[in-house]
């Protein structure tokens, strides 16, 4: 019985910790993507995506950072499966944090079959 307070304790601590290093709060991981219509690649996506994933040379040509080079639609498709979750986690971009409005465009681009256009 002497051990519940410590265990109660360091579990506490523990889950302060995790949450303190995480680099935001909860993201809503569920867009309704019927409410989006800003899907469309070139106008709405690509802006995004080179603002602030190339923006500071992190997925530039040549880059071996995560899915690696993120320049035009070929590259950003053929990553759409990594690009997704690191999206919705919040991971992505690491030097900044998207909008709702900019998480949802790109989220919803993907679900919706990323197309080309």
């Amino acid at each position: 019985m002497r051990r519940f307070p410590f265990l109660v304790i360091a579990l506490v601590t523990t889950l302060s910790f995790i949450l303190s290093c995480s680099k935001g709060g909860p993201v809503n991981n569920t867009p309704v993507c019927d409410n989006v219509t800003n899907k469309n690649f070139t106008a709405d996506v690509n802006p995004i995506i080179q603002t602030f994933c190339n923006k500071a040379g992190c997925h530039n040509p040549g880059s071996v950072n995560g899915p690696g080079s993120l320049i035009n639609y070929t590259e950003v498709f053929n990553a759409r499966s990594a690009i997704r979750p690191a999206i919705v986690s919040g991971l992505m971009p690491q030097d900044a944090t998207l909008t709702t409005a900019q998480r949802n465009t790109i989220i919803c681009w993907i679900d919706s079959g990323a197309p080309n256009n």
